[in-house]
């Protein structure tokens, strides 16, 4: 076991009971992540949605729960912030502010999907403490089914509100064609959440989505349909590598390029695939390039879904390059340059990702 030698190491326990009491704060938090999908799942968020205020009774009885559960959850909730109590009257409410972030799937600010990954990602995370023995990887198929769906739900809120007001304008000349009707590649298209929002937005136009996951492909297949986009997208089970068609307009990567094992084999393959004047857009986690530059929340929660579910990715695939998701614009251009790209630049960020654009 070791030791503190107390004649080499002072320590000053004031510093050591803040660092203590930290780490119960982190704990409660881990803990959060389980009890805001359980609110979520239960419909418990929508019930107090507003409302003045609500018992624990009477959450119980709008979503069909149990109040002895239901009690627990709201003063867990309450401890951290997310529902305010009123002593008086013993009832709970949601404040307009964690209104819109737990319950309002169309706000930018919509959260649930980041808890339900992040619940997702510690579920596996005992398979990922037996790969890092030996540098093993784990593939994204092999994960739950909660990274999978909360994945999607929590970049999507994200595309909806960036994506055709702000990344696909920030590309020279896109626009123009996807309007007039352009042949587009969507590589990595998990669920087809970023596919299905450009083919409502350009009925014009043509879209391939691909990705290696068939489970993924599938759902992305129902979406499509649902949104009634079915006919203006096919869904192919491919890899970066080798998906199929070329004479492409547009080629976009959504947050994969960093998961892929070779990412370097993925920028070629882009460069034979797309029409001489086409543009490959890339969309990657906000990140510096220096790693003390990513000292900060974001960068925080992104180095904790790298270590668990992106590098892993990267690492069961050929070559594993193993990029991370904090890789930052210089690495991402030595991918892309590497592929056969002379241009590139960043045309677009936002708190969560940077967007650039790849040319010929």
């Amino acid at each position: 076991m070791a030791t503190i030698d107390q004649q080499q190491v002072e320590v000053d326990f004031d510093k050591l009971m803040q660092f203590v009491f930290r780490a119960v704060d982190e704990v409660g938090a881990t803990l959060n992540t389980a009890l805001v999908v359980m609110g979520d799942r239960l419909g418990l968020y929508r019930a107090l949605a507003g409302t003045e205020g609500l018992t624990s009774s009477e959450i119980a009885e709008r979503t069909g729960t149990s109040e002895r559960y239901v009690r627990e959850w709201l003063n867990n909730q309450a401890a951290g912030g997310y529902v305010a109590y009123d002593p008086a009257s013993a009832r709970y409410s949601l404040p307009p502010e964690q209104t819109v972030a737990l319950t309002d799937t169309d706000s930018p600010a919509y959260l649930p999907g980041f808890f339900q990954i992040a619940l997702g990602s510690v579920m596996d995370s005992p398979r990922i403490v037996e790969k890092a023995t030996h540098g093993d990887g784990l593939g994204w198929h092999e994960h739950t089914h909660d990274v999978h769906e909360g994945c999607e739900r929590f970049f999507r809120p994200g595309y909806n509100a960036h994506l055709l007001t702000e990344w696909l304008p920030a590309l020279d000349g896109v626009v123009a064609k996807l309007e007039h009707g352009a042949r587009v590649a969507d590589v990595g298209c998990g669920h087809g959440a970023s596919t299905v929002l450009m083919a409502k937005a350009y009925p014009n136009s043509q879209f391939v989505g691909s990705d290696y996951h068939q489970g993924s492909i599938d759902t992305a297949r129902a979406r499509a349909d649902e949104a009634g986009v079915a006919g203006q997208i096919q869904f192919r089970a491919e890899s970066a590598q080798e998906y199929s068609g070329d004479g492409y307009d547009l080629v976009t990567m959504f947050d994969c390029l960093h998961d892929m094992g070779d990412p370097v084999g993925a920028a070629r393959h882009v460069r034979q695939t797309l029409a001489p004047d086409g543009i490959w857009m890339i969309v990657e986690p906000k990140a510096g390039d220096r790693v003390e530059e990513n000292f900060n929340p974001v960068g925080r929660a992104y180095y904790g879904f790298s270590t668990l579910l992106c590098t892993p990715a990267s690492l069961s695939q050929d070559v594993g390059l193993a990029l991370g998701a904090q890789a930052g614009e210089a690495r991402i251009r030595e991918v892309v340059t590497a592929g056969g790209f002379t241009r590139f630049q960043r045309v677009a960020e936002t708190p969560f990702n940077l967007v650039f654009e790849a040319r010929p």
